[in-house]
């Protein structure tokens, strides 16, 4: 196996504006960090790819060039492209790879060589006063488009609202790039609904346009205007358990429309699926502080999995792939701040 390392360039490469997601390791042959010049010094970070199949960031970032090539940037821009290995072949990230969305510095799995190409990422737009920094991300499941963040300060929460009045709070998991340029700028992650919709990359496209024309961040608080939710548990399937939207003798037989629970509030009691064996536990559910939390949440009633209280899931998907790779779902619960007079 070769291990990657980070190209970093100053200049666009002639024609790559004509490559899709997939055909881009024909012109880069390793997670790129390209730096562009432009009015303000300052330059917006953008990384796009950390996840391979979610292309509306590639694409987004295409639509702002496009519209710059001639006029000029109005503000200077960096962009991070992340796992061009995996999006050649349409996956999220290749069997021999880690998440590339969970080696960043301040993570706990740092120590390959992915996890050194963020930190010389992180490093050199310190080096480079980084304005802002934005992640984009598509999700496979029903998801509206949200922004999320891992700090509260007016100016995140303001970055936050010029994508959606949609926002997601959350403290895990670790190792994502938002909380690592958390550290450095005001960092927020968007999640443009599923990448074979075209309106995620224009939705990606229009809020990067706005920050690159954005002398500061906007400091007046309007937090009253949001609709803040918290993730209070990241909930996993257990290694062994078997699941499936169409095998019936799997361990947990999921239903055909599961994903349309997301950011919808569930009552106790909601049925997630069918369960093969009362007996063998299904579920990992982790809070923020990493303790196990599954019988506050899901219990096994006539066969069922069911809720054990009120709860609003997110990130639910039908994609059974995706599920092993990541998680089932995050669970949340709606945050009221202080309106500021």
């Amino acid at each position: 196996m070769t291990f990657p390392s980070l190209q970093c360039i100053e200049s666009l490469p002639e024609g790559l504006l004509n490559y899709q997601a997939h055909e881009l390791y024909q012109v880069l042959p390793a997670p790129t960090l390209l730096h562009l010049t432009g009015t303000l010094t300052r330059p917006l970070f953008i990384s796009v790819l950390l996840h391979g199949n979610e292309t509306s960031g590639w694409e987004a970032i295409k639509q702002i060039l496009y519209h710059y090539q001639r006029s000029g940037l109005p503000r200077s821009l960096s962009i991070f492209i992340g796992n061009i290995e995996a999006a050649r072949y349409r996956q999220r990230h290749l069997p021999e790879q880690p998440d590339y969305n969970r080696v960043w510095p301040s993570g706990r799995d740092t120590d390959c060589a992915e996890g050194q190409i963020m930190r010389q990422v992180v490093d050199e737009m310190a080096r480079r006063n980084v304005f802002a920094s934005v992640d984009i991300h598509n999700n496979t499941g029903f998801n509206p488009h949200y922004a999320a963040l891992n700090c509260l300060d007016t100016e995140f929460l303001n970055l936050a609202h010029l994508f959606s009045r949609t926002v997601m709070y959350f403290r895990q998991p670790t190792g994502v790039q938002s909380m690592a340029m958390a550290n450095l700028c005001p960092a927020v992650t968007l999640e443009c609904g599923q990448a074979s919709n075209p309106a995620g990359a224009q939705h990606a496209a229009q809020f990067v346009d706005t920050c690159l024309n954005l002398a500061h961040i906007p400091t007046l608080a309007n937090h009253h205007e949001l609709d803040l939710f918290h993730t209070v548990a990241v909930v996993n399937m257990l290694e062994g358990v078997s699941f499936s939207f169409s095998d019936p003798h799997a361990d947990l037989l999921l239903p055909p429309h599961l994903d349309r629970l997301n950011f919808h509030e569930q009552p106790a009691g909601t049925r997630l699926g069918k369960v093969k064996s009362a007996d063998k536990p299904l579920l990992r559910v982790r809070d923020e502080n990493g303790a196990e939390v599954s019988r506050e949440y899901f219990a096994i009633h006539d066969g069922e999995l069911c809720t054990t209280r009120p709860l609003m899931p997110s990130m639910l998907t039908l994609d059974e792939t995706i599920i092993g790779q990541d998680c089932f779902c995050y669970l949340m619960e709606r945050v009221i701040l202080e309106k500021k007079n």
